[in-house]
């Protein structure tokens, strides 16, 4: 059965968030707050926060200097991920995302059709590993993010939660990068 094993140590993930919006400043950001809130409550650090408008070469900037930052675990975006002409931050997240997580958006949308509905069809929401750092591109609104945090984020963020998890495979994220294995 699946749940967290208090036996194994807790390991503090440092994640940055990021809000993607035209029309909000840092001081109204409910979503942000939102995340920020929950992730400290569970243990987890706070690396950085900003807040950038919805277009794809800024959105890609403060993703790609987070990428490189050594002190940055994972990068948690709300905001830009529906359907309409300023919403693009999919589209830069597939700029810099080395390996896509497919199954993050599909549970996601499956869990968001019990509080929305057929609307969560519009939903992009996405993940994606880039050098070494998970990507997590939420939609805008308070409730899926609290949805995203609450249903797959907490517990796939806690390194004691078996059969598996995110942060056990941190370590391995680069290994790519490593290149071939010297023949023995």
């Amino acid at each position: 059965m699946a749940g967290v094993d208090p036996s194994l140590p807790f390991l503090p993930v440092r994640l940055a968030v990021l809000t993607v919006s035209d029309s909000r400043t840092l001081a109204e950001d409910r979503s942000g707050d939102l995340l920020v809130s929950r992730l400290t409550a569970a243990g987890h650090v706070l690396a950085d926060r900003a807040l950038v408008r919805d277009e794809a070469d800024l959105i890609e900037a403060q993703l790609r200097a987070w990428i490189a930052d050594p002190g940055v675990d994972a990068v948690i975006s709300t905001g830009g991920t529906g359907v309409t002409g300023r919403d693009v931050t999919p589209e830069a997240v597939a700029r810099v995302v080395d390996k896509d997580i497919p199954g993050f958006g599909e549970l996601f949308r499956m869990l968001s059709y019990q509080s929305i509905g057929t609307s969560t069809i519009q939903s992009r929401a996405l993940a994606g590993v880039a050098g070494g750092t998970y990507l997590f591109a939420l939609p805008g609104s308070t409730g899926a993010c609290k949805d995203a945090w609450d249903s797959i984020l907490v517990t796939q963020l806690d390194s004691r939660y078996r059969p598996c998890n995110f942060v056990e495979l941190m370590p391995r994220l680069c290994e790519h990068l490593a290149g071939p294995r010297a023949a023995s």
